[in-house]
């Protein structure tokens, strides 16, 4: 049975470019490794923000669109995506999350301590510490490598099926199922981050896709190879699978798994530093070589942005 590392990023939908980069840049901590289009609709931007080096675990990734409609989180979504922080770190996030006027909830669950709260478009977003994921070096404002986000804690998954959701990760993704309390079931596979799955039990109603919801949840091939026999297995399982897609930074293949939840298992490599240097990711929009021809034409429709500072 093959066995993922756990998840690779998170894709979601959100409003207003300029307010998705000052949350996740300016309040959050985290780098912006990567200004690129999306390559399905290059009139839009698909942003990353990630660790230090934008490792595979660490990356989350935006379509933002500014006067797109709400959505509906519910089945066939990710309903939380779930940060992880150095153990001592919660107490700095509780106060930061109250010094830029983020509503936040303190909640339990398998026996540890999560903070709650939604990021300016309705994404669901958890912070709980753990001593499992390497340091985050980048710093930012006052958000320092002692307290900075490591990377995914995980996910909660919202199925219309969720027995089924749940045998995937188990029976096909290699995840290890091993806890079960309060309408959700837990799995983790081998990862240091990113590697923690929870199921909800029960459905909760269809949820609607727009602002405020994820996209897709991608999960880790180590290179090449491996991601073509998990298309040759995965199709094997009863799962339609699409040709392999180059994203540039990553190769990608997609399934709609039977909850109605979008899966992608994208490699590892090549990562985000080989169309520019690793000191200067994320600084200027990066477009793949079919779009270079129009790039004047799109820098005209996107709309400006930058990440700044908010600490000041």
């Amino acid at each position: 049975m093959k066995q993922t590392a756990g998840i690779h990023h998170i894709t979601a939908i959100v409003g207003h470019p300029q307010e998705n980069v000052d949350f996740y840049a300016g309040v959050l901590g985290l780098r912006m490794v990567k200004q690129t289009v999306n390559f399905d609709d290059p009139g839009t931007y698909h942003l990353y923000f990630g660790n230090e080096g934008g490792k595979p675990g660490t990356i989350i990734t935006f379509f933002p669109w500014a006067d797109a409609y709400q959505g509906k989180i519910g089945d066939g979504q990710v309903g939380v995506t779930t940060y992880v922080v150095p153990v001592g770190a919660i107490s700095f996030w509780e106060k930061r999350l109250k010094q830029f006027h983020i509503d936040f909830n303190k909640t339990d669950r398998f026996g540890e301590t999560y903070l709650s709260f939604n990021d300016p478009h309705g994404l669901q977003l958890e912070i709980v510490e753990r001593e499992t994921g390497e340091q985050n070096t980048w710093e930012f404002g006052n958000v320092t490598p002692d307290v900075a986000i490591k990377g995914f804690g995980g996910a909660i998954l919202l199925s219309s099926q969720p027995a089924k959701t749940a045998h995937l990760l188990k029976e096909v993704m290699g995840f290890e199922k091993i806890s079960e309390e309060n309408g959700l079931i837990r799995f983790k596979s081998y990862g240091d981050v990113g590697n923690i799955v929870d199921v909800k039990a029960t459905p909760s109603g269809r949820g609607q896709m727009g602002v405020g919801t994820v996209h897709h949840i991608a999960f880790r091939a180590t290179d090449d190879e491996d991601q073509l026999d998990w298309q040759q297995y995965v199709g094997s399982k009863g799962y339609g699978v699409t040709p392999v897609k180059d994203r540039n930074y990553f190769n990608a293949i997609y399934f709609r798994e039977h909850g109605e939840i979008l899966f992608e298992i994208a490699t590892d490599p090549p990562g985000f530093a080989h169309d520019e240097s690793k000191e200067t990711m994320g600084k200027s929009l990066k477009l793949p070589e079919q779009y270079e021809k129009h790039r004047e034409q799109l820098e005209n429709v996107l709309n400006p942005i930058e990440v700044r500072e908010l600490d000041e």
